[in-house]
C-alpha cells in the first residue's frame, strides 16, 4: 500500500475524530492496521507531521488537566513537580510547530529532533512519578478513597504515556535518517508479521539470565502452541514486539520468583508453562506456575500501584534491573494490553500457582487505540468523597452471640 493509503487510513479518520486544529479530545488510532500501511516517503512524513503536531499537544494537555486535578500534598511533591514541569516544557515545545508549513523539509527535521528530545526528557516518568506517590505515602496517610483516585489516574497517566511514545517513536524510526533501520521487517516499532513463541522465548531467556543471577537457579520452560486459525502453521499477528516483550518478561520474572521460594526445598523445580493459542478474534498466551499462588483477596492488590510485596527499589541504582521493584510491573503490563484492546488477568490458587492470561486482538483491524479522555466524568472521578457501602462489611470483631442471647 502507497502514500495515499496512509493519509486516508491513519490520520483522516484520526483527524476526524479530534475534531481539526483546536481538538480537545485525543483521536484514537486504528494503529495495527493502518500504520503498518506507512511507507517512508517524504508525503507521508508531511501527512504524519500535520497529523502528530495536532494530536500531541491534546493528548499532553489532556493528561495535564488531571495531573491538576491530584491531591495538593501529592502535587506538591518534588518529583511530581518534576514530571509536571517535564510535560508543559514538553507541550510549549511542540506548539511551536502548530503554524510552520509541513514543505519545509528544516521543519521536518526540526519537528523530528523535537520529538527525540520530548522522548528523552521522558525517559524517567515512571520511576519519577512513582517516587513522588513513595514521598507523598510516607509523608501523610491515604485514605481508600485517595487510593482509588491515584489508582484512577495512574492507569490513565501510564496509558497516555504509553499512546505518545507510540506515536514519536513511529515517526521517528520511519523519518529519522540517523536512527538506522532497525529490523528490515519492521514498519517503525510495527512488526507486520510478529512471530509470538520468539518473543516468548526471548523474553523466558532474559528473565531467566536475571533469575540466575538472584538465585544460581530457574525453572525450565514447557511450551505449547495451538493455531487454531491455520492447524501446524507457526503463530504471528501484528504487533509491537517491545510491547509484547515488556508484559511477557513481568510475567516471567514473577512466575520465577515465585516457583523458587515456594519451592526452595525440592530437589527440582517446576517448569513454567507456556500455552500460545491463535483464535478467529483473538491471541492468548497462558504463563502457569507452581509458584503457591496468592490468596483471592490479594490478586487485585498486585495491580494496585500504591501496593508491592517486593523491597523497595533504590531509585539511584539504574545499573541492574531489580528482580521486582516499585511493584508497577504488572500494572503497567496490563496497560499495555489494554492499549490495543487486549487484556491480562490473573488466576490463582493459593497454595498452588498461578495462571497469567495475555488476550490480544488476532485482528489488526481490531487493534484501536485504548485512549483516556478527560472530561466532565473523568474529573468526578477526583472529587475526594466516599459514598455509603450498600454491602454488609464483615466486622473484624465478630459478635460473642452467646452472650447477646444471654443479655435478651
Amino acid at each position: 500500500m502507497g502514500c495515499g493509503a496512509c493519509s486516508c487510513s491513519v490520520h483522516t479518520e484520526a483527524g476526524g475524530a479530534s475534531g481539526g486544529a483546536n481538538a480537545q479530545f485525543p483521536a484514537p488510532v486504528i494503529a495495527l492496521a493502518a500504520l503498518e500501511a506507512v511507507r517512508s516517503t517524504n508525503g507521508c512524513e508531511r501527512t504524519s507531521f500535520a497529523f502528530l503536531r495536532q494530536e500531541l499537544p491534546v493528548r499532553f494537555a489532556n493528561i495535564l488537566k488531571e495531573i491538576d486535578l491530584l491531591p495538593d500534598k501529592l502535587l506538591s511533591t518534588p518529583s511530581v513537580k518534576l514530571v509536571r514541569s517535564w510535560y508543559i516544557q514538553s507541550l510549549k515545545e511542540l506548539i511551536e510547530f502548530h503554524q510552520k508549513s509541513p514543505d519545509d523539509q528544516k521543519v521536518l527535521s526540526d519537528f523530528i529532533d523535537t520529538l527525540i528530545r520530548v522522548r528523552n526528557r521522558h525517559h524517567d516518568v515512571v520511576p519519577t512519578m512513582a517516587q513522588g506517590v513513595i514521598e507523598y505515602k510516607d509523608t501523610f496517610k491515604v485514605d481508600p478513597v485517595t487510593n482509588q483516585n491515584i489508582q484512577y489516574f495512574l492507569d490513565r497517566f501510564y496509558m497516555s504515556r504509553i499512546s505518545t511514545r507510540m506515536l514519536m517513536n513511529q515517526h521517528t524510526l520511519l523519518f529519522d535518517d540517523k536512527s538506522g533501520s532497525g529490523h528490515p521487517r519492521h514498519i517503525g516499532s510495527i512488526d507486520p508479521c510478529c512471530d509470538v513463541v520468539e518473543v516468548v522465548n526471548d523474553a523466558y531467556e532474559s528473565a531467566k539470565m536475571l533469575c540466575d543471577q538472584y538465585y544460581l537457579t530457574s525453572p525450565e520452560l514447557k511450551l505449547t502452541q495451538v493455531n487454531g486459525k491455520a492447524p501446524g502453521e507457526p503463530i504471528s499477528i501484528v504487533y509491537v514486539p517491545s510491547h509484547l516483550f515488556h508484559m511477557l518478561f513481568e510475567l516471567f520474572k514473577n512466575s520465577m520468583r515465585a516457583t523458587v521460594e515456594f519451592q526452595e526445598k525440592s530437589p527440582t523445580l517446576s517448569p513454567v508453562e507456556v500455552t500460545v493459542v491463535l483464535g478467529k478474534e483473538d491471541l492468548a498466551i497462558k504463563i502457569s506456575d507452581r509458584g503457591g499462588g496468592v490468596p483471592v483477596r490479594k490478586i487485585e492488590r498486585l495491580f494496585s500501584y500504591m501496593y508491592s510485596t517486593a523491597p523497595r527499589p533504590n531509585v539511584d541504582d539504574s545499573r541492574n534491573t531489580p528482580l521486582a521493584g516499585f511493584g508497577y510491573g504488572l500494572p503497567i503490563s496490563r496497560l499495555y494490553a489494554k492499549y490495543f484492546q487486549g487484556d491480562l488477568n490473573l488466576y490463582s490458587i493459593c497454595g498452588y500457582g498461578t495462571d497469567a492470561i495475555i488476550y490480544l486482538k488476532a485482528l489488526s483491524t481490531e487493534s484501536i487505540e485504548k485512549l483516556p479522555v478527560f472530561n466532565k466524568s473523568a474529573s468526578k472521578h477526583y472529587q475526594a468523597t466516599s459514598e455509603a457501602d450498600d454491602w454488609c462489611v464483615p466486622s473484624k470483631d465478630p459478635k460473642n452471640m452467646a452472650k447477646q442471647s444471654a443479655a435478651s
